[in-house]
């Protein structure tokens, strides 16, 4: 089988298709570009009950509904927060069992990662998950076959808000992802502070409406991808 232009960067060097610029123009699925009309709303490493439960209540608030990359290693500590986020009428995805960079796990680890997260998910939402999104957006080739294998599709992101540092501020997390962002694109912010700096989801949630008002002033509307690519695939 030839293979993608995604696997061939990953064989080069697995950091390319983490570099936006690089995958927006030669990647453009696997940076999440879809509707011109529409914005993908993306978030990693939860479910936790500490903070998963507030970004639900301002989701709702707003009437969005969005994708949760969940990490298995999370989920199975709060089986019954994951079924709350379908029910609530979002999408659930992969990001792996362990929130770990995949350069330093061999094939046959990367595989049972990324399977079992995704039997996890399955088994406890009763959703099959479509998607997958490795730790730090770094792919290998083995995750990437490892996706083929499970029938998952690798997707990453066109605009971050950097959310995760220390120095982040509701205002720095708007103006960064909007720096970036436009229609057709995807937004990748996070619902816990897992991986990230303390108290960071509060300053996630804070940033929420505004990005939320800044889209529908534009006139884009704002959910899950698989509302985001369903015209594009």
């Amino acid at each position: 089988m030839r293979p993608s232009t995604v696997e061939f960067a990953a064989t080069l060097a697995p950091p390319l298709t983490a570099i936006m610029p690089l995958r927006r123009a030669y990647m453009p699925h696997l940076a999440g570009i879809g509707r011109p009309g529409h914005v993908a709303l993306t978030f990693d490493d939860g479910p936790d009950r500490r903070s998963t439960p507030h970004i639900l209540r301002i989701l709702r608030e707003h009437d969005v509904r969005a994708t949760f990359f969940l990490l298995g290693s999370m989920l199975a500590e709060d089986p019954q927060l994951g079924r709350e986020l379908v029910d609530a009428g979002h999408e659930v995805a992969v990001h792996g069992w362990h929130h770990r960079l995949l350069l330093r796990r061999g094939p046959a680890a990367t595989d049972l990662d990324i399977a079992r997260a995704r039997m996890l998910i399955a088994n406890v939402t009763g959703r099959s998950p479509r998607w997958y999104r490795p730790p730090y957006g770094v792919f290998t080739l083995a995750a990437l076959r490892a996706c083929r294998r499970l029938g998952l599709t690798p997707v990453l992101w066109t605009a971050w808000g950097r959310d995760w540092e220390a120095g982040a501020t509701p205002d720095s997390i708007v103006r960064t992802v909007t720096r970036r962002l436009s229609g057709g694109g995807t937004v990748l912010l996070h619902d816990t502070d897992v991986t990230s700096a303390p108290g960071s989801w509060q300053r996630t949630a804070a940033a929420l409406p505004e990005l939320l008002d800044w889209a529908r002033e534009r006139g884009l509307s704002v959910g899950p991808l698989a509302e985001h690519t369903a015209a594009t695939r």
